[in-house]
């Protein structure tokens, strides 16, 4: 099950991973040679909260987050941090404290990358955390041939994508071409676990 982070509460911690966040939004905006003003049209994400997402003032939705990310063609993961993971030669470890972390401001909701080596095989590991009666709300398509497969942990997980609605208990997975927008939501009173692969096939 996915243990939510003893730093969930630290405004330091949190100041650090909106800053984190912000420098490699304009990294890689930088890179791409995009201006603002192009980025916010490209993402539909106003001039301003970008200016104030890529000086570290403000902590984006996780909306606002995948909309900048998907303009900017990367996926999530690069933009919230690489793991401080480690290797011995034969295997990646991450620890637990060192898993980056994504915090919606608003919502509660959270992303913890798990993936000691994000990308490697073509595919993602992330542990996602859903409160009481919250939805990411519809998530932008991703580029074809990105598949998502999730498996619920704990709690109950309504997936939108395509027009289809299909609600999941603990135990219940599912897969799903992501090239279409998408959505999951809990409306349930009690919180919903769930982890998720993410491939990108090339």
């Amino acid at each position: 099950m996915v243990e939510q982070d003893g730093n969930a509460a630290d405004p330091q911690h949190g100041d650090d991973l909106a800053g984190a966040f912000g420098g490699n939004v304009r990294r890689r905006r930088e890179e791409a040679g995009l201006t603002l003003e192009q980025l916010s049209a490209q993402s539909s994400v106003s001039r301003a909260m970008l200016s104030k997402v890529e000086r570290g003032e403000k902590s984006p939705t996780i909306g606002i987050a995948s909309r900048i990310a998907h303009a900017l063609d990367t996926p999530l993961s690069d933009l919230i941090g690489s793991p401080a993971a480690a290797a011995n030669g034969v295997a990646v470890v991450m620890r637990r404290p060192e898993r980056p972390v994504f915090r919606d401001p608003e919502t509660g909701f959270e992303r913890h990358i798990v993936s000691a080596a994000p990308g490697a095989g073509g595919a993602e590991l992330v542990a996602h955390y859903l409160p009481a009666q919250v939805s990411t709300g519809l998530l932008p398509a991703y580029p074809p041939g990105t598949e998502k497969q999730l498996v619920v942990l704990a709690g109950t997980l309504t997936v939108a994508v395509g027009g289809i609605s299909e609600t999941l208990h603990a135990g219940d997975s599912v897969f799903f071409q992501a090239d279409a927008p998408h959505g999951f939501a809990n409306r349930t009173d009690d919180p919903c676990e769930y982890l998720m692969v993410i491939s990108r096939r090339t």
